[in-house]
């Protein structure tokens, strides 16, 4: 499933992008990063298809189609580079840097927070 979603939306960038450069503002960096959480997310099983839908539209809300194709670009390099150096057959290693990854700060913006002052 995570080979298939991830090779699917890197033909569907590449086949957008062409010999463009990815360049993005801050709202598009914080975008890519967003998404990549929202990768790793569904490659640990944790969201529905419906939630991976939901949250990646909520992340993409806003952006145009050439800026859509380079967020969703630079969160696949991002999530492959998390990757590096972990054998794909290594489960257990992937899960484990995944998990880190979603549990720290860089996907704090994915995560409603809600805190209550008296």
């Amino acid at each position: 499933m995570k080979k298939l979603l991830i090779g699917l939306a890197a033909t569907s960038a590449m086949l957008t992008l062409e010999a463009q450069a990815l360049a993005l503002g801050d709202d598009g960096f914080r975008a890519s990063r967003q998404l990549t959480c929202v990768l790793a997310e569904q490659s640990l099983g944790y969201l529905s298809e419906e939630e991976y839908g939901s949250k990646t539209r909520g992340v993409l809300d806003g952006f145009e189609g050439e800026e859509r194709s380079n967020i969703y670009a630079k969160a696949i390099g991002y999530f492959d580079g998390l990757m590096f150096e972990i054998a794909e057959s290594d489960e257990r290693s992937v899960n484990a840097r995944l998990k880190t990854f979603v549990t720290s700060s860089r996907c704090e913006d994915t995560v409603q927070r809600v805190s209550v002052s008296l």
